[in-house]
This record gives structure tokens, sequence and C-alpha cells, in this order.
């Protein structure tokens, strides 16, 4: 007996040592876990203080940190490599976690971490090409000494930080996920790029357009999916004559129709992203300098999207943001320039659909002849399973990313191949170092010449008083509609054979308006000579920036802050007069009579504490849901439907229109007038089920509000239900889980004022102050001073402290 009990508790030690170490499902092993000397009791705040000396290794001369306030590094080094070894010391530091993680993703190396529910996704990730383009593009950087000399100093300093963790203080991301860093290559810096690329241009709808066209013809897309959406005003004016001869694309592909996508749809980034930038001259300024805004949309997380810092060394001094793991200032400004972006919605995505010779997919037809593939096989390593081999061929149009699930009527397999201007090598890198030093108009545009993707805007604004904004990219020379449906990779046509030349590119300086701006809308108007795309965001914002800078005088950052929160909904005052007078009052409820009083006395704000600005919303989008989803659903799939402008358009001006009868209700003809009651009537009903009564929880804060979720959605980790306002097609775009992810306003002259704000904080650390302490005053609004110093300040100033990092060999 004896015996059996202590062979019973050595199984029961066992068993329970084998539980407290090792996963459980989703659990992390709870031993390590709770251990109180190294588990997640040692992620306080012990990264919000650094030691005012510090011996690393690695660096070659003494460097200077200081630290403000909010934890903002201001790194002055006296050599370029220590400066940007001091970056990915500091951002290893702060973030070390969110940057590894992010590049698992762009790798499609996420089965590592969590297992082989990711295995689908990783597949995804390595057939779209962003690991392979992120070799091509480090293998550019590593031909220009400077840039490698650049990404090899912040790779140093990254696994500087990496190598003095401890199991103790390793991030809670480590901990919870129950895996350990691995050393930082440069090549990471690379997919970092790459997954920005892809979060910024990889939405498109040319498989959706390709099934609406078959399905309901060419004049259908032609009439309700222009290039030219009702009202835009282009970021460069219209009028602006071009001169010079521009380059001839090639002629159009005849109409084809891809069997390939009728039963499929690609999974997009989110079309939420977006952004808003805009400089005003010093003719306009109460100063007499030009003012530069800038606020990027973008889905919102913690840790933060952006790491804020500043850069000093003898040749440069620089702030602003960077992405964790990437060298250098992305959006900033320094003695001499301010810049801002907003992505440049041009089209660099094409489908093709590739004819194979057979289920080997080693042929594939191309001018009549059958041609070799190049076959690329990635090796998925799975945590907890066997390792996964996926092999597919890559064509002279890309990566085939879809395949092996399709016939053609003659028996040919066939599949989508990918062509993208990501894949093509380009050392971004160089450019964005060449912005940080540019120290006017022409040497900024020199930067831009080399910069190819993601394709952006570029507002300028410089000391000498110029403002300027450039539509700038690496984009294919395309007939008109080219890109815009699934083409045939059988011949040339379609093929990127030429590029417009940067300096066709479109972009203006010193408008005689004294103000540039753009909001992801069309770059140019009808006179531009070359086609460009179509899918740009529709005219609201970009219209409401213009009319409030047109309209202001003497202008100061008061009124760029104003601008950078307006949530003036532009389309609903366009349309919702109209809306109000279909909707007839005698045989609506009580609460249905309240929502409409409500809203005839709404002045068009989409502010927290409207109720009219939810109701106006949620009506909306069942409108458009009655005109478009029984036409748009096809083979069981909604596809895209027509921008707002469109939708606008007819209903104002057709009052007979087939579309507005749904095809679903053969007993019943629908007309203009019905579907907007019944809209609204929907509409109220639905609000009332999830939020009941009409009333406080009607709020556009409440009710929508703002979720900033952990990466790995931890609940408790985030920050939800924010009492925010805006949404889509207000300047102030934040929504439920997109929004400003950096907003900041330069004031650049003689002297530099500079405020900003980004939802979060610098630390990656749950347990840390600086977490998410700017949370609270990027929901109202409210702004920091950015602190652009020209030389390490006196530790005498509560504001500052300061770390001296010497170089210990």
């Amino acid at each position: 007996m004896r015996l059996f009990k202590t062979i019973l508790a050595f199984i029961v030690l066992i068993t329970l040592f084998m539980l407290l170490n090792n996963n459980q499902g989703s659990i992390p092993p709870l031993g390590k876990f709770l251990n109180p000397f190294a588990g997640f009791w040692q992620n306080g705040s012990g990264d919000d203080q650094m030691a005012e000396v510090l011996d690393v290794k690695g660096l070659r001369e003494e460097v200077t940190i200081v630290w403000d306030e909010r934890q903002i590094p201001h790194v002055f080094a006296q050599n370029d490599y220590d400066a940007y070894f001091t970056q990915g010391f500091l951002t290893a530091r702060h973030r070390l976690w969110q940057m590894e993680f992010q590049t698992h993703v762009a790798a499609g190396r996420v089965s590592e971490i969590i297992g082989p529910r990711a295995i689908d996704f990783d597949k995804l990730q390595r057939r779209r090409g962003l690991l392979s383009s992120a070799e091509s593009y480090l293998n550019l950087i590593n031909q220009d000494p400077e840039t490698q000399l650049i990404v090899q100093a912040y790779a140093n300093g990254v696994n500087t930080w990496i190598a003095t963790l401890t199991p103790a203080s390793l991030p809670l991301e480590y901990k919870l996920l129950n895996y350990k860093p691995e050393a930082w290559s440069t090549l990471k810096t690379a997919l970092l790029q790459k997954y920005m690329a892809w979060d910024l241009t990889g939405r498109n709808s040319e498989m959706d357009l390709s099934v609406i066209r078959h399905a309901l013809g060419e004049d259908f897309v032609e009439r309700y999916y222009p290039e030219d959406t009702p009202r835009t005003d282009p970021i460069i004016p219209a009028a602006k004559p071009w001169r010079f001869e521009p380059l001839m694309p090639d002629v159009a592909q005849d109409f084809f129709t891809p069997q390939f996508i009728r039963n499929m749809n690609e999974p997009q980034p989110n079309e939420n992203n977006g952004s808003n930038n805009w400089a005003v001259s010093g003719r306009k300024t109460r100063s007499g300098s030009p003012i530069l805004a800038n606020d990027p949309h973008l889905g919102l997380n913690l840790p933060s999207i952006w790491y804020e810092i500043q850069l000093n060394t003898p040749d440069m001094n620089v702030y602003g943001t960077s992405l964790p793991g990437a060298p250098a200032v992305i959006i900033g400004f320094n003695e001499d320039i301010a810049w801002g972006l907003t992505n440049a919605g041009t089209d660099v995505l094409d489908w093709f659909e590739i004819e194979f010779k057979d289920s080997s997919f080693q042929e594939y037809l191309y001018l009549d002849e059958w041609i070799p593939a190049d076959m690329r096989i990635e090796e998925i390593l799975v945590r907890d399973g066997d390792t996964v081999q996926d092999t597919f061929p890559i064509t002279r149009f890309g990566p085939v990313v879809h395949f092996g699930e399709h016939i053609l009527e003659n028996g040919n397999p066939v599949g989508l191949a990918m062509r993208w201007s990501a894949h093509d090598p380009s050392n971004e890198m160089q450019a964005i170092r060449n912005m940080n030093l540019a120290h006017d108009l022409e040497t900024f545009y020199q930067a831009l010449d080399q910069y190819r993707v993601p394709g952006q805007n570029f507002a300028m604004a410089t000391k000498t008083g110029d403002i300027a904004i450039r539509h700038n990219g690496h984009f294919p020379l395309r007939a008109k509609n080219e890109g815009k449906f699934v083409q045939s990779g059988r011949d040339t046509t379609g093929e990127w054979t030429q590029w417009i030349p940067p300096e066709h590119l479109p972009v203006i300086s010193n408008p005689w308006r004294g103000y540039v701006s753009s909001a992801n809308q069309n770059p140019v108007g009808k006179n531009y000579p070359y086609y460009m795309g179509w899918e740009y965001d529709d005219y609201e914002r970009g219209a409401r920036i213009n009319e409030v800078l047109g309209s202001l005088k003497n202008i100061d950052l008061i009124d760029m802050q104003n601008l950078h929160t307006d949530h003036m909904n532009v389309q609903a005052r366009r349309i919702l007069p109209f809306l109000l007078k279909q909707v007839k009052t005698e045989k609506l409820t009580n609460e249905e009579l309240e929502v409409l009083a409500d809203l005839k006395q709404w002045n068009y704000l989409s502010v927290p504490n409207s109720r009219a600005a939810l109701v106006y919303r949620e009506w909306w989008v069942r409108i458009e849901e009655a005109i478009w989803n029984d036409e748009l659903t096809i083979n069981g799939t909604l596809r895209k439907i027509p921008t707002r402008s469109v939708t606008e358009n007819l209903l104002l001006r057709k009052k007979n229109l087939e579309y507005y009868d749904n095809v679903l209700t053969k007993e019943l003809v629908e007309d203009r007038q019905m579907i907007i009651r019944q809209a609204f009537e929907q509409m109220v009903y639905d609000l009332h089920v999830g939020l009941g009564d009409y009333g406080e929880a009607w709020e556009l804060g409440r009710a929508r509000g703002t979720d900033i979720n952990h990466l790995l959605s931890v609940k408790g980790l985030g920050r939800t239900s924010l009492y925010t306002g805006g949404g889509k097609g207000i300047v102030n775009a934040t929504n439920k889980k997109f929004g400003p992810s950096w907003r900041m306003m330069v004031e650049i002259g003689d002297s530099i004022r500079a405020l900003g704000v980004y939802p979060g904080g610098q630390s990656g650390n749950p347990g840390s102050k600086f977490y998410d302490n700017a949370v609270d005053k990027w929901v109202k609004g409210e702004y920091y001073d950015l602190h652009f110093l020209g030389s390490p300040v006196s530790i005498q100033d509560k504001k500052f402290t300061m770390t001296r990092l010497r170089n210990y060999q």
C-alpha cells in the first residue's frame, strides 16, 4: 500500500509538472507564467526608466539619450552607425515582441508560434510573395554601402538588447505564447516594409468586377464603377496644365471572362486604411510660416503602430515616427522641411488567369507555347505539428497565389498569378534616409525619385516658405481600364513593360490658392494623360478639407487641430434633407417619430454624443443594401457595391431605376420612396433590438465608439468602448477599429513648433504607464508638444532625464 501511494504521488507529481511546464491548448504553461521570479509578475514598469549610464557593446562612440516626459528618446550620436544602432536598441527595449511578431506575420511564419490553425494563412502569405520580395529588397539594400550600414546597425542594436534579456525580463507576450525571440536580421526589416506595402496597396476589386461584368454586363460596370466619381475635387487641381509629352500605352485587352474567379473572393486589407494631409502657405497663416498637418488612418492596436523618436548626428537632426522594426523616420520633420503621407491608392496590383498544361503546374501557356514555371518550395514549420511543404509556380506575371481547384472546359487547370509592384526590387530605405536629410523641395523630390512602394501622396512644407504635394510611386503605364478586371496571362496584353516617368507624376508646388491637400481621392482631373486606376476614396474628406482651408485666414495650429478633429458629415449635409422628405409620418411609431425629429434638427456633426449621427450612418447602410444587395449577390457572395457618391447621385437624380426593386420580392415592385422608407423603419427596428429604447445608448460614441485592441486580442490589454465621434467619409475618420494612427502638425520657419499624438504610448509593456498614456488625449483631440532639441538639454529641466550609452568592448 505504501509503495502504491508512493507511485501514485510520483505520477501526480509528473502530471502536475507536465501541466505546469507545457501549453494546454491556448493556455500557456502556468508554472512558467505564474512563476514569481520569471513569470508575468516581472512585467511591471521596469522599462520606464533607463540607467543614467549604460555600457553597451557594439557602439563606436558615446551616445546621449534625452528622455522627455512621455518617454520619447532624443538620440544624440556622433555618427550615423551609432544613431541607427541606438534606434534599434531602444525600439527593441520598448517594442521587441511587436516587431518580431509582425515579421512572422509578413513572412508567413505564424504557425511556428500558434500551431496548425495558421497553416492556411502562412501559405497565402508566402504565395503572395512578401518573403521573396523582401529578399530581393534586401539584396538591393546590400549593394548600397550607406543603406546596408543603416539596416545592419539597426539590427545590431536590436540584437544587443535581446542579449540582455532573461526569462524574467521577456516581454509578456512571449510568456503568454511560450516562445522566445530569435536573433534580429536585416531581412526582418525588409519584411516589415513589404508588410506595410501590402497593407496599403494589396486591396483591389478585380475579381469582383470581373464577376459583376460577366453577370450584369459592361454597361453596368461603366456606369456604376466609374474612373471619376461624382464631385471629387482631385489632389492636383483639375485645371493644372501638363507640359510634357506622355508615353503611349499598349492597346487594352479585349473583353475577357476569367473562368477561375466566379466562386471566390481574395482576402483584402481593410478599406478604411486612408489618411489626410495638407500644407498651408505662410500667406494664409498668422505667423507667416507654412504649416503642415498629417493624420494617417490605419488599424488601431496596442502596442501602437508607430514609435516616436528624434535622431541627431553631425549631419542630421530629424524628428517623427518610425515603424517598430525599421530604422529612420517615416513621417516627420527636420530643421528645413516637414512632410506627411497619405496612401496614393493608384492601382499597382493585377491578377492574371494562367492556363497550365497539367496538374503538375510546371508549364503554362504563353504566346501559344508551353513555357516552364519556376517552382518555389516553402517549408512551413508548425508548432506541435509536422512541417508542411508548399510548392507553387512563379510565372512571368508573378507568383500563382490560387490554383489547384479549377479546370477549364479543355481539361487544363488554371490559376491566378499576382503582379504587384512591391515584387520589383527597389530601395525605399535609401529614399527615406534622404528624405530625413532633405533641406528643400528639390532635395526632397530627389529622395522621392527613389521611393517606389507603397505609393503615397507626400505633402511638404519648407523653412523657406514652399509648400508642395506629389503623388509618388512606381506606377505601370496602362491603357484605360487596364487592371480593372482579371486579365488573361496567355499573351503580352496587360503585361507591365513601361512605367510612368517620375517627371510625369502628378505634383504641384506653391499653388495660387495657398494650400495643398490630399485625402486618398483621385489625384488628377480628366486632362491628366495617364490612366492610374479608379478605386480611390470618395469625395467627402477631400472636399471638406479644401472647403475649410479655402475659407480660413490667419491660420494657426488651433485651426489645424480643429480640422484634424472635424466631424462634419458632408454626405449627410447633401442628401439627408432629400431622404427626410421621402419619409411620410402617418404610419410611423412614436419611437420612429422621435428619431425622425432628431434627424431633422441635426447639424450634420458626427460628434460622440450625437444620436442622429449613428441613426444616419445606419440608415444609409440599409439604403445601400436595399438598392444593391440583391443584384450584386452573385454566386452566393455579395460583391463590391458602388461608391457612396454614385449611390447618392442615383437617389437624387433617378426617381425610377430598376435596381430599386428587390428582385427577391416577386409580388412587390419597390420604388425609390419605398426603399428609403423601408430602410428607415428597418434601421429603427434593428437599433431598438440591439440598443433598447431610443436614448443615450444610441449615441455614436456609445453604440459604435472605438476599440484599440491588443495585437493578440487579449482581453484586458487593450482600450475598448472609447467615446469617439467621426467615421467614414469624415475628416476625423475614427471608426470602430480604425482611425488616425498619428496626428502631427508642424509650423516651420526660423523656429519650429510641432504638436502630435497617437493612440497609445511608447512602451509595448502593458505594465508600463507609457503603454497607453496618450489614448485619452487622442480621444479628446488634444496634442502634446513635440520637443525638437538642438542639443542635449540640462537634466535640471524636470521634463527631461538623460542616459549615456558608453561603448563596452
